[in-house]
């Protein structure tokens, strides 16, 4: 879901803005800022980039469709206009 990588390095950055008076907590403090992070981030309701990709192609094929459907009503809806002229 979430790139372990980046939430290693999002944890590895805030650990590095502890002052460096705390550096002996820098350690501890870059364990439980991962362990947060990937607790909070799996409690989301994300997809992957794959995932929004391939529903983002359905719609786009659904939305030809949609279209395509409406011009069929269209057209219909004239050739049933035009015989109700005659």
């Amino acid at each position: 879901m979430f790139d372990t990588k980046s939430i290693d390095d999002i944890a590895n950055r805030l650990a590095n803005a502890i002052p460096p008076s705390f550096n002996h907590f820098k350690e501890d403090a870059e364990k439980n800022f991962h362990a947060i992070l990937q607790s909070a981030l799996a409690r989301l309701d994300l997809v992957s980039r794959e995932e929004f990709e391939v529903q983002k192609a359905v719609l786009a094929k659904t939305r030809q469709k949609l279209e395509a459907l409406e011009q069929r009503v269209a057209e219909i809806e004239q050739q049933v206009l035009n015989k109700a002229d005659l």
